[in-house]
C-alpha cells in the first residue's frame, strides 16, 4: 500500500524544484536585459520578452499544482505555510521577470542612441538585487533563516545606489536637455531593480515565514 505521506512529500519535492527552476529562468532574464542594455544588443533584448512566455506558464502551472496539492491533501501547519511560501514566492519571481522585460524594452529604444553615460551603478545595482535572489531561493531551499534575514538587510545598500543614480541623471537632465529622455529611461531601469531587491525580500521573508511560523517584515 502506498503512504500518502510519501505521495504529499513527492509532490511538494517536486514543487520546490519547479520553483527553483522558474527562480532561475527569472534571474537569468534580469541579468540578460542589464547585458542587452550595456551592450546596446538588441537581439538579446528580444529573448528576454519573448522568454517571458515560458516564466508566466509556469507561474501558472505551480499555482495549480498548489492548489490541487492543498484540495487533495489538506495540508496542515508547516506543510501548509511551505506551499503557501511557494505561492507567494511564485508571484515574485513573475513579477521580477516582469521587470526583466521592462529593461529589455527600454535597451531595444536605447540599442541606436548614443550612451548617456559609462554605466556603473546600475551593473551595480544589478549585481547587488540577483546575489540577493540567488540567497533568497539558496534560503528557501536549505530552510536557512539566517541567510535570509542577512540576504534582507542588503536591501539598503541597493535603495542607496538607486538614490544616487537617480541624483546623478537628475543632474544630467539639468544640465542637458537633450540627455532627458535617456536618463529618464536609466531612472526607470535603476526603479526596476530596486523593486528586483525588494522582491527578493519578500521571499526571504516568506523563508522565515515558512520555517518559524512568524511573519513581519524584516528590512523597514
Amino acid at each position: 500500500m502506498v503512504n500518502p505521506r510519501h505521495i504529499f512529500d513527492d509532490e511538494l519535492k517536486s514543487l520546490r524544484a519547479d520553483l527553483l527552476r522558474m527562480g532561475t529562468l527569472a534571474r537569468e532574464a534580469v541579468d540578460k536585459s542589464i547585458k542587452a542594455l550595456i551592450n546596446r544588443d538588441a537581439n538579446l533584448a528580444d529573448d528576454v520578452i519573448i522568454g517571458d512566455d515560458v516564466i508566466d506558464k509556469m507561474d501558472l502551472d505551480i499555482e495549480m499544482k498548489c492548489m490541487e496539492l492543498i484540495a487533495r491533501q489538506q495540508p496542515m501547519a508547516r506543510d501548509l505555510r511551505t506551499i503557501g511560501t511557494i505561492l507567494k514566492t511564485i508571484t515574485d519571481l513573475e513579477r521580477i521577470a516582469d521587470h526583466a522585460v521592462d529593461i529589455a524594452k527600454i535597451a531595444k529604444i536605447l540599442a541606436d542612441q548614443p550612451p548617456l553615460k559609462p554605466y556603473i551603478d546600475i551593473p551595480r545595482m544589478c549585481e547587488l538585487s540577483l546575489s540577493m535572489l540567488d540567497d533568497a531561493l539558496k534560503s528557501f531551499v536549505n530552510e536557512d533563516v539566517d541567510l535570509a534575514k542577512k540576504m534582507c538587510e542588503r536591501d539598503d545598500l541597493v535603495d542607496a545606489l538607486y538614490n544616487q543614480v537617480f541624483r546623478e541623471l537628475l543632474t544630467y537632465m539639468m544640465e542637458d536637455p537633450k540627455a532627458v529622455v535617456r536618463a529618464l529611461y536609466l531612472i526607470f531601469v535603476a526603479r526596476f531593480l530596486e523593486r528586483v531587491a525588494d522582491h527578493a525580500t519578500n521571499v526571504g521573508e516568506r523563508v522565515v515565514y515558512m520555517v518559524t511560523g512568524v511573519l513581519k517584515e524584516l528590512n523597514v
